[in-house]
Formats: structure tokens, sequence, C-alpha cells
């Protein structure tokens, strides 16, 4: 059996072209144009790249976006006066802190000062609490996005087993409500699960996000089970650096009946459905109905 790539790329451009269809029926019908603000403390590398991909894609579905670039010595108290004036400011719907923040600014603190209604990376606790309780919310762009892609593989996810690996509260603990909401019967697995590749092996659907290289080899996988794989991580092999995900691609693909590839797997879907979400949160506040299959 050679498995089905789920091509990410793919998917996150259709994604990306059904946002800007919407957007474009916004501003024509209602007059309004989403807004997103990306507030980046500091000059990690690695965030710089990243907010100037999500700053370009957003101009380019139409939507207006608004780039807050402070130094890394920035006062808690001064990042926190800019997140209440972006929460009362109604020309920006969404509203992303790009992790991770300098030492001296305490994360928990600066994210809950974000208004739920505008927070599109779904990491307020309130959000946390509405998505673990089943109710409206706004979800973490990351597993938001691996369900999008599950739901287009398998159409209807009700009474699979599924496994994920890896138990954060950014991928693996809101992945399993969303699969929970979908009526998958889930488990959660991590680093002190008793005899983790049997656990695997159970599974119809894995995903797994540790963030470990290859740890899940092809003998865990059952035959014909799809697997996602969050993954991202940087090795180096035959003398060059290589990206790779926390599934053995070579061994996993080789059973499994559909797969996603590191990189152009998942990781181009998390920028997709950030913008997916601040469409919905405009919608949301505007009154409007909310996009039709950019939701959970």
């Amino acid at each position: 059996m050679t498995a089905q790539i789920i091509d990410g790329k793919a998917f996150a451009a259709t994604v990306r072209e059904k946002v800007a269809g919407h957007v474009t029926r916004l501003k024509e019908e209602n007059g309004i144009t989403p807004g997103l603000a990306v507030v980046l403390v500091g000059e990690d590398p690695a965030s710089q790249v990243y907010v100037r991909s999500k700053g370009k894609q957003t101009v380019e579905v139409g939507m207006n976006s608004y780039e807050h670039k402070l130094e890394a010595d920035t006062s808690e108290e001064d990042l926190l006066a800019l997140i209440d004036k972006l929460n009362n400011d109604p020309a920006v719907h969404g509203i992303l802190v790009q992790l991770p923040l300098p030492g001296h600014l305490n994360e928990d603190l600066v994210i809950n000062s974000i208004d739920p209604a505008k927070d599109v990376d779904g990491f307020h606790i309130s959000n946390v609490g509405l998505l673990g309780t089943g109710q409206k919310s706004m979800v973490p762009c990351t597993p938001l996005g691996c369900l999008m892609m599950l739901r287009d593989h398998h159409g209807s996810l009700s009474g699979l087993n599924a496994v994920v690996i890896g138990r954060s509260n950014i991928v693996g603990k809101p992945m399993a409500q969303l699969l929970l909401g979908d009526s998958c019967t889930v488990t959660i697995a991590h680093s002190r699960t008793k005899d983790l590749p049997e656990v695997v092996r159970k599974a119809d659907i894995v995903v797994a996000a540790v963030g470990r290289p290859e740890m899940v080899p092809g003998d865990w996988i059952r035959e014909g089970a799809t697997v996602i794989d969050v993954g991202i991580n940087r090795i180096e092999r035959d003398g060059k650096n290589k990206l790779v995900g926390d599934v053995d691609f070579e061994s996993a693909s080789k059973v499994a009946g559909a797969i996603t590839p590191v990189p152009g797997g998942v990781g181009p879907m998390t920028i997709a459905c950030l913008l997916a979400n601040t469409l919905t949160a405009c919608c949301r506040a505007n009154g409007l109905a909310e996009p039709d299959g950019l939701t959970a």
C-alpha cells in the first residue's frame, strides 16, 4: 500500500480562495473590510519570517493588515496598553500576539488581555473553556486546519478511533476537543502513555504533535489509517539541514491510507486558518452569517 498524500499546500490555497471570495462580498454588500493586527515583540528571526508571511497573505485575500513591531525590552504595561487599544478599535477584528514573548513578559497575562472575540489564535482562557464545553469559540488555527483536512478526506468522522500524540495547549488538547465534537472516540497519548505503539496501532486517525523528529515509525500505524503530522523539526542528515515531521514518513507512508507530508502538510494550513478565523470574527462582530466550511 502507498498512502494518499494529503496536500496541505493545495488545501490551504483553496481555503484562502474561499476567504478572499467572502471578503470581496463583505466589501461589496456590507462595506466592511476584515482587519488583522499582529503584534511582534523583539527580533526573533523565525517570528519575523512568520509575521511577514501572515501580513502578505492577509493583504492577498483583501483584508487590512496592521503590524505592530515593538522593541524586545518593551514593558508589560506598554504591551497591554497596545492590546487594549486594539481591543477597542472597530477596524481590527482579529488580534494575534506572536509567541514566544521575551522572558520578562507574562504570556498568559498578555494572551488573556485580548478580547476573546478578537482572539484569532484561540488561546484565550475563555475560548479554551468554550471549546471544551462544545460552545461557539475561536478555535486554534493548527488544530482547525487538521480538522478541515480530515473532514475533507473522510467526510464524516463519526465513530472513528482517533489518537492524538501530544497534550500541548496549542495543538494536542484542542485537537482532541475538535475530534470529540465530530463524534470520534479520542485518546490523548503522551510521553507517559504505557505501550504507546500499541495504543497508536488501534487508531483510524493518528495526529502526531510532540515535536520529536520521526518519533512515530511505520510499524506503529494501522494499515489504512489516516496520519496527520503536525511536527516541524529541523535535523541534519547527510551533511544537510532537513525538515521532518514527528512521523517517519518513509515507513509510515507504506502502510497508512493517507498522510500529510512535512513540509507541505499541516504547516500551510495554519496561516490559512488564521485568515479564516479573522473573517469569522468579523462576521460575528457585525451579526452576519459565518462563512460556510471555514469554521469548526
